[in-house]
């Protein structure tokens, strides 16, 4: 996997958490730019998973196969559920629920990147 791609993410999204949860503070729940930020989250998820499965294609595995997997999928997923649960919850609970999803997606690439590098 790329570092720089990872870090990017884990950034972003905490970025956008930390966004959502200023929303959540103001007693508001998100806007156009929190979705912008969130849909950018996505777009970077898409494409390291895109990375992550022509390395795979190529040959190259973790050992961690399965848990890598199921962290990657996840990952992809974690931001549009958390969307679509803050557009059911239009409240600052959206804005919480919104920023949560993207600090799971920070844990989960820092959890990939870790399970990638595990020793073979």
């Amino acid at each position: 996997m790329y570092w720089g791609l990872a870090v990017t993410i884990m950034i972003a999204s905490l970025l956008v958490a930390g966004w959502c949860f200023v929303a959540a503070a103001r007693d508001r729940w998100i806007g156009m730019t929190h979705l912008a930020g969130l849909v950018v989250v996505e777009v970077a998820l898409l494409a390291q998973a895109t990375v992550a499965l022509v390395r795979i294609g190529g040959g190259d595995r973790p050992e961690e196969f399965a848990t890598f997997v199921g962290y990657l999928a996840t990952s992809v997923v974690v931001v549009p559920v958390a969307v679509v649960l803050s557009f059911m919850e239009r409240t600052r609970w959206g804005s919480v629920i919104a920023g949560a999803g993207a600090v799971v997606v920070a844990v989960l690439t820092l959890r990939l990147q870790q399970v990638w590098a595990l020793p073979r």
